[in-house]
């Protein structure tokens, strides 16, 4: 009896299993049964990798078969789970539920009433509502669920990083974190491939001075120092920035978001700061957004604030085709933010 199979054998019948709470795609660990539900694409694929591996850390010669729902024909699940003539350990990958053809919905939800004890059976939803009443069947045949929904907020993200690097046995600094998530952040797996990348090229901790290095020519990022030199008062630099970026070839729209995105973290923590919040927890913001918020915060009255916050949105609008120059209209929202500061 092969390893994997010696260890299915062992474990309750996942009909007999009560269904377990979500687990991240690095806390997944192989069974009967596993479902990865949620949209980050990345995180799904890392899950159904990690279950792979250690099904042939037991076996090297475990038989994979993979599934994918939309082209999916009736009885193809019945075929790869059916029993193997040599016993071999198998895997079967069925992906992309959420646009599986309703064969594959009758046919996963047929098998998990009655699952093969010795396959590994994982399924991957990537979200939305096609395919509920399988998922409920899944779930109630106990399968281990793993969860890799979304990475919105600017916290998971840093978080996300962090864990990256520490995987590479790397550090980085906040300042850093912050360059880094700003830069890359909209796409995950950009994030990933850029702490990877970092990992590589570089030694030591990884610094601002590096992060800006590899990536300072991002968009992300340099509308994010313009912002940061207007919210600062640094009218000068903010426009000398703001000019490079246009130079270089920036679109307006994307430095007025970076702007008006500093402006919102200011008066979520201003607000958060007389309701008794924490903008960490209660707002989704990472550590060091709240930091250096409620420093620069110590500058902004809230009146100022609120006259930032009209400049940037008239600008906004002026951008996106109210105005004639959108230059202009970026330029002289920078400068009316930089001159809101106090002294």
């Amino acid at each position: 009896m092969t390893a994997v199979r010696g260890r299915l054998c062992g474990m309750p019948p996942a009909s007999r299993r009560p269904a377990s709470a979500s687990v991240t795609w690095d806390q997944v660990e192989i069974a009967p049964l596993v479902l990865v539900t949620g949209g980050e694409a990345l995180l799904a694929e890392r899950a159904v990798e990690r279950v792979l591996g250690q099904a042939r850390e037991q076996d090297p010669s475990v038989e994979v078969t993979r599934l994918e729902g939309p082209s999916y024909e009736a009885g193809r699940l019945q075929v790869a789970t059916s029993p193997s003539l040599f016993d071999e350990a198998r895997v079967v990958v069925l992906t992309d539920l959420q646009a599986a053809t309703e064969q594959a919905l009758a046919d996963v939800t047929e098998y998990v009433a009655a699952p093969a004890p010795d396959v590994v059976l994982v399924l991957q939803h990537g979200g939305g509502v096609r395919g509920k009443r399988t998922l409920d069947a899944i779930r109630a045949a106990g399968a281990l669920t793993v969860a890799c929904d979304p990475v919105k907020r600017d916290a998971d993200k840093s978080a996300f990083a962090v864990a990256e690097l520490r995987r590479a046995r790397r550090k980085a600094e906040p300042a850093a974190l912050r360059a880094l998530v700003e830069a890359c952040g909209a796409d995950l797996r950009e994030l990933a491939a850029a702490c990877q990348q970092l990992a590589a090229d570089t030694t030591g901790t990884v610094t601002l001075e590096v992060v800006t290095r590899y990536y300072g020519g991002r968009v992300e990022a340099t509308g994010f120092r313009v912002a940061d030199a207007a919210v600062e008062g640094r009218a000068g630099e903010a426009v000398a920035l703001l000019r490079h970026a246009v130079a270089t070839g920036t679109d307006p729209v994307p430095l007025v978001a970076a702007l008006a995105a500093k402006l919102r973290t200011l008066a979520k923590v201003g607000a958060a700061r007389g309701r008794g919040l924490d903008p960490a927890r209660d707002l989704g913001l990472a550590s060091w957004q709240v930091d250096r918020a409620r420093r620069d915060l110590s500058r902004w009255t809230p009146e100022a604030l609120a006259d930032a916050i009209a400049a940037v949105a008239q600008a906004d609008a002026e951008v996106k085709g109210a105005g004639r120059d959108p230059v202009f209209a970026i330029e002289r929202a920078v400068l009316r933010v930089a001159s809101a500061v106090r002294p």
